[in-house]
């Protein structure tokens, strides 16, 4: 069984005891799980349904590792570069996303 997931401004593919990093959200600190319910697709294998554009009812609880505070993780660092040619200027910039790392525990239909 695996699901299609909404978490910012990016999709997701989830199975049960997938470990994913999404993008940061607000949580406090002392959840232990956090809600998805913005599910566009669920599949068990024989049946498909496909939400329009989220199905109703759906979703899927995702758990932290450990606990809210130490789940955010950070990403790769990136050195975005703006460059000009024949002006003599460029500008490096560098930048590190935190997300958030969770488990999948359940997918609700």
């Amino acid at each position: 069984m695996y699901a299609v997931i909404e978490q910012g401004s990016k999709q997701y593919k989830v199975a049960e005891g997938d470990c994913l990093n999404i993008e940061l959200a607000e949580v406090s600190p002392e959840a232990k799980t956090i809600e998805l319910d913005k599910v566009l697709l669920i599949s068990d294998g024989k049946d498909v349904k496909v939400g329009t554009p989220f199905l109703e009812g759906a979703k899927v609880i995702a758990s932290f590792k450990n606990n809210a505070e130490d789940a955010v993780v950070k990403g790769k660092k990136l050195y975005p570069m703006t460059f000009r040619r024949r002006k003599n200027s460029k500008c490096r910039t560098g930048h590190r996303q935190k997300y958030l790392q969770v488990v999948i525990d359940k997918i609700q239909a």
